[in-house]
């Protein structure tokens, strides 16, 4: 029987520190992610993973 992988990503449900606002962020950006109402940063590249910078709401895997 052979092991299926399984990614090690994971995707985010971020919560905008400014507005409240909430989207999803995928959590190996490779460019910072602003909030899409208010332009404030929620993620940004740190070598493999990324710095979440709003509040995490919810994780999908």
């Amino acid at each position: 029987m052979s092991k299926v992988p399984y990614p090690k990503t994971k995707y985010y449900k971020v919560k905008c520190a400014s507005c409240n606002n909430e989207q999803i962020v995928f959590d190996s950006v490779k460019s910072t992610v602003k909030c899409n109402v208010c332009d404030e940063i929620l993620a940004e590249p740190k070598g493999g993973k990324a710095q979440i910078l709003g509040e995490i709401i919810e994780q999908y895997s």
